[in-house]
């Protein structure tokens, strides 16, 4: 008696492989924590253009150089300012490791849903690797999103106590340090990182500068404009900051009615974006002869082409179109 969720001959290699290797990257990566994050110093060589003393780069174990090298490069560089955006305590080896990690998981969930032909579990292995492979991305992009929108809730209020800090008499960078311990994360520990840069050798204007890196915001941006312009021409800065103070809170108040108003469309999105995929998923689970005609070769006229592929590109347009439509610049 053939059991829905039996295994293919040929698929229990691949699963035993991708299970021994998930709790060989898993112990690694444990003890990798364990191990302690990356210090001021790490992120100042990263952001502030500072290279470790002579004796700090040789750093013990082959990993620790690898990432190093990985680092220096194009790609390593935007994979760190991500990560840094997230604030997320991972090396960039660490992050393609579990990149990597994802694609060999996805390829064997892709595997096990296509089981019903060869031909469906090699294309379900190869669009699952694909799909899951882009998971990290997703979490790293949505949890810098999520940083930066918590960051531009609470600066409304960090810039009135910077303006009420400044007529008590404090200087600027006595008011960024009275900010880093009154806020709340993630405002207290961005400005806090600010102040231990300016700490150790860097000017304001380059300090303000790498926060700008780590969070892409147009209201700070439009902050530490401000603060620039007034240290080179002087004038009031508690006045104008004031007046900023103002307009970003209007502007978070505007935007939180606008994702009230519009949280109908993004929902329905969502539903209608994953309601067929998830369906179909379940379906070949339960009864994969059921959904195998669907990615057998050769049936008239292709439809194992012309079905899936015509689906999902009609979904993710469809997505993408209520998305465009719910999306309103302020």
């Amino acid at each position: 008696m053939n059991l829905p969720f039996e295994l293919a001959p040929n698929l229990v290699p691949l699963v035993g492989a991708g299970l021994a290797f998930v709790v060989v990257f898993s112990l690694f990566a444990f003890l990798a924590r364990s191990a302690g994050g990356p210090d001021v110093t790490d992120r100042l060589s990263q952001y502030g253009g500072r290279s470790r003393a002579r004796g700090d780069d040789q750093q013990p174990g082959g990993l620790a150089k690898i990432d190093a090298a990985f680092s220096k490069g194009k790609q390593g560089s935007q994979i760190a300012r991500k990560l840094s955006q997230a604030d997320l305590k991972l090396t960039v080896i660490e992050y393609v490791g579990i990149k990597i990690l994802c694609a060999i998981a996805g390829a064997g969930i892709g595997a096990l849903i296509g089981r019903a032909s060869l031909e469906a579990q090699i294309l379900s292995a190869l669009v699952g690797g694909v799909l899951l492979s882009f998971g990290p991305d997703i979490y790293v992009s949505f949890a810098a999103k999520r940083r930066v929108k918590a960051f531009n809730d609470q600066l409304g209020d960090t810039i009135n106590l910077l303006a009420n800090s400044l007529r008590s008499g404090y200087s600027f960078l006595q008011s960024m340090e009275l900010v880093s311990r009154e806020a709340p994360a993630p405002m207290s520990s961005e400005f806090r990182r600010v102040v231990q840069e300016v700490s150790l050798g860097l000017s304001t204007e380059a300090a303000l500068d790498n926060l700008m890196k780590r969070v892409p915001s147009e209201d700070l941006d439009l902050l530490i404009t401000a603060v620039n312009i007034q240290h080179e021409v002087g004038g009031n800065l508690a006045q104008i900051l004031d007046t900023i103070g103002h307009t970003i809170r209007e502007r978070v108040r505007i935007k939180g009615e606008i994702r009230v108003l519009t949280a109908q469309g993004r929902i329905s999105a969502y539903v209608i974006t994953g309601l067929p995929i998830a369906l179909a998923i379940f379906i070949t689970v339960i009864n994969p002869d059921y959904m195998s005609p669907i990615f057998t070769f050769g049936l008239p006229p292709d439809a194992w082409c012309c079905l899936p592929v015509a689906s999902l590109i009609m979904i993710v347009i469809g997505f993408f179109a209520i998305m465009k439509i719910v999306d309103i610049e302020v």
